[in-house]
């Protein structure tokens, strides 16, 4: 939504909005000119608004989109409004359960690196721009993440586009996953057909799309994979093949064998629109990655902390394994929020599953973002399951003031939900005497 805000706002658009908390993106909103109000309040509506667009994470019974409603103003979902932007451009979209805001930002990159115009809506802050909107005047692309929450990326028709992953997911949206892989099989027969799709090589059912269809993967049936996979002074560093003709020696700053698949999808978009291989490989060595994508907020001897978006059981697997990767003799310490009820009661054994791993677990209590309790669903519906003696459910006080006894040597905070606002008061207490 804040990258929309900021590309209306180029085009000299007034821009006004109401979000539940003040945040750093909103203040930064707020001082890029936009007028922004946090109380749920028909008073703090404008008038004669042309347009308003909202997310479909806004509950229909919010009193602003009521009221906005009966007055009758022209509003529109957010993927409405990025389709409607996608229609005089050459559009790139990258969709997946999981991957899309790195895969996108690392794409952005690539673009911008090799001199091309285009135009990218991100899903976080990229490291590389400072910001989840990347514009330019005369764009020939634009590149955006194809949602499949609410059936969102529905609205696109790209003329290439790149699938990541299909895991079970938004099921309060898709019942369950063979209704999810359908949404996902529906948008890859809108990609252009005289286009290109880009699916992860360990992903089938899309053979007989219209497009013409490539695989990525660590695998060597793949059309673009990686392969020598190794470690190197603490990089993740793979070669590149694609037919013939390889990168070699591509050393990541971003860690984890997810970020090697990441790499394959954006360098088969790359080669796709003629980008140098040589570009790329700088490009990719060059990626810093996304602000709270394995974000590092304390690198040094004794102490490590990384925040990470993770929020799915597939999510915080990759985000494990490298974790062990880096740090196979340290113990890990991790501080997870679950996001949204349904999630928590569709994946608790997943989430406890995966969670075992960690030599430590600090569960904090579930985020709602949109929805309502549901009965008998709570943190400890995760916490009874995890395989694993130290294991706390705390609050997000009695959380900073553990960690400033404790002082744990390597600690990872993930979640997607106002986790991320903790991440300043963690990293304090984690350096505090």
């Amino acid at each position: 939504m804040s990258a929309l805000a900021r590309y209306f706002r180029q085009q000299n658009y007034a821009i006004y909005g109401y979000d539940l908390y003040r945040t750093p993106l909103t203040i930064a909103l707020e001082q890029e000119g936009m007028q922004i109000h946090y109380e749920e309040a028909v008073s703090e509506i404008p008038k004669g608004l042309d347009t308003v667009i909202y997310t479909p994470a806004i509950p229909e019974s919010n009193s602003e989109f009521c009221y906005l409603r009966e007055q009758k103003v022209p509003m529109m979902k957010r993927a409405e409004a990025i389709g409607e932007i996608s229609r005089e451009l050459t559009t790139l979209a990258v969709a997946g359960t999981h991957g899309k805001t790195s895969v996108s930002a690392m794409i952005a990159h690539v673009l911008h690196t090799a001199g091309l115009p285009f135009t990218a809506f991100i899903g976080g802050i990229s490291k590389n721009f400072n910001s989840n909107f990347v514009g330019n005047e005369n764009p020939e692309f634009l590149l955006v993440e194809a949602d499949e929450f609410d059936r969102s990326f529905l609205k696109l028709f790209p003329d290439k586009a790149i699938i990541t992953s299909v895991d079970a997911d938004h099921l309060d949206v898709y019942a369950d996953i063979q209704g999810l892989q359908k949404a996902f099989l529906v948008f890859a027969n809108q990609v252009n057909e005289k286009g290109l799709l880009f699916t992860n090589a360990r992903l089938s059912g899309f053979e007989d799309v219209a497009a013409s269809r490539l695989s990525y993967g660590i695998m060597e049936n793949a059309d673009v994979s990686g392969r020598n996979i190794r470690i190197e002074s603490g990089h993740f560093t793979f070669d590149l093949w694609q037919g013939n003709r390889n990168l070699t020696n591509i050393k990541m700053q971003v860690p984890g064998r997810h970020y090697i698949e990441n790499a394959l999808a954006t360098s088969a978009m790359a080669l796709s629109l003629g980008v140098e291989a040589q570009l790329i490989k700088k490009a990719l060595e060059s990626y810093k990655g996304v602000e709270r994508r394995f974000d590092y907020r304390i690198n040094e001897p004794g102490c490590v902390y990384i925040d990470d978006y993770a929020h799915h059981p597939e999510e915080l697997r990759n985000t494990l394994e490298a974790a062990r990767s880096l740090y196979p003799d340290k113990k890990i310490t991790g501080i997870f929020q679950p996001h949204l009820y349904s999630r928590t009661r569709d994946f608790a054994g997943d989430f406890a599953h995966v969670l075992s791993a960690l030599d430590c677990l600090i569960l904090l209590d579930i985020y709602p973002a949109r929805e309502k309790p549901i009965a008998g669903v709570s943190g400890r519906l995760i916490l009874d399951k995890v395989n694993n003696t130290e294991k706390y459910l705390l609050n997000k006080e009695e959380v900073l003031q553990f960690l400033t006894e404790r002082k744990p040597e390597v600690v990872f905070s993930m979640g997607a939900g106002d986790i991320g606002l903790l991440v300043n008061d963690i990293e304090k207490s984690l350096r505090k005497p």
